[in-house]
């Protein structure tokens, strides 16, 4: 007999892919396509935090108008909020809006986030708890002896998980020789994604675009965030009493944008280097969607929502 209710065989959406790529605008069109409405929960880890608007490219309240978003603007700037908050936020907004009749729309290009929640083998990796002694020690390390120690220590107990995170990226190398220390065990290794088993109902579209349009794209976005008021979103978050250390603040935009207005960077240097940060940014999450995360490839220029809808109106999954 099959136990399946009409709220679980509704789809779970992912709309993923590079930044400025049009994941927002792709799941807002979505969402208002679907018979019963959508909902859209970011999976974009800048996109938690208050205060932090131009710089994340956050949607604004009028492009969210009528259209249910979650997981935005939930945490301050001082806050932590790691891979297992998102997912244990994530599956419990993904229940709700199913229960409501609704379909849940996961959209963003944070691929850590996407998949803690994608994959079933991702599930239960944020059951250990975090030793805020031992990690302070970690990010005092880091301010001592730069972040490439700390990486070099995860290297010499776990060289595959080492392998798979960059040395700049502090907050995933610190919670996975947290791990280690708390469970005398490496970090468990994924499959391959395409050996791995996606939850039910879930289906993935990665938003993809020509490298040279992609890049235009984001030159041109940096240059509409600086004209929109970066600066001063940064100068009042300092002012505040949020400084460059924190992992917010270390978000690309912020860390560039405050460099400038301590003098570490002219104007023109400044507009330049977020310009290249983020191209570079926007390259590695092409190689991510690529290689780790499966998924259908939809150019976004061409992106239908009603095509979409009629995929998956033809499985077995409802809208």
């Amino acid at each position: 007999m099959n136990t399946t209710t009409q709220a679980e065989a509704r789809p779970i959406i992912f709309i993923t892919g590079p930044t400025a790529t049009g994941k927002t605008a792709a799941a807002v069109a979505l969402a208002r396509e679907i018979k019963g409405g959508g909902e859209v929960i970011s999976a974009d880890s800048m996109l938690v935090y208050r205060g932090m608007d131009i710089g994340t490219a956050k949607p604004s309240m009028e492009e969210r108008r009528n259209i249910p978003h979650h997981m935005i603007d939930i945490v301050a700037p001082d806050e932590s909020f790691s891979a297992a908050d998102f997912q244990q936020r994530a599956i419990g907004l993904i229940g709700e809006i199913r229960g409501r009749g609704r379909v849940p729309i996961v959209a963003g290009g944070t691929g850590f986030y996407i998949n803690s929640i994608l994959y079933k083998d991702s599930y239960g990796f944020g059951d250990v708890e975090p030793d805020p002694e031992y990690r302070d020690h970690l990010y005092e390390m880091a301010r001592e002896r730069g972040a490439e120690r700390v990486h070099d220590l995860l290297k010499s107990l776990d060289p595959a998980r080492a392998g798979q995170i960059h040395p700049q990226n502090l907050k995933r190398v610190v919670r996975s020789l947290e791990y280690i220390r708390q469970t005398g065990a490496t970090f468990p290794q994924n499959a391959s994604p395409r050996e791995r088993e996606v939850i039910p109902g879930a289906k993935n579209y990665v938003l993809t675009i020509a490298r040279d349009k992609l890049y235009d794209r984001i030159d041109k976005r940096v240059l509409k965030m600086v004209e929109s008021g970066l600066v001063d979103e940064v100068r009042g978050l300092l002012r505040a009493g949020y400084g460059e250390g924190l992992t917010s603040m270390q978000g690309l935009g912020y860390k560039e944008t405050a460099a400038y207005i301590k003098g570490r960077l002219t104007f023109d240097e400044f507009v330049d280097t977020l310009q290249r940060n983020t191209r570079h940014f926007a390259k590695r999450q092409m190689t991510w969607f690529r290689t780790q995360c499966r998924g259908k490839m939809i150019g976004a220029e061409g992106f239908r929502p009603d095509a979409i809808i009629k995929e998956i109106a033809e499985s077995s999954l409802t809208i």
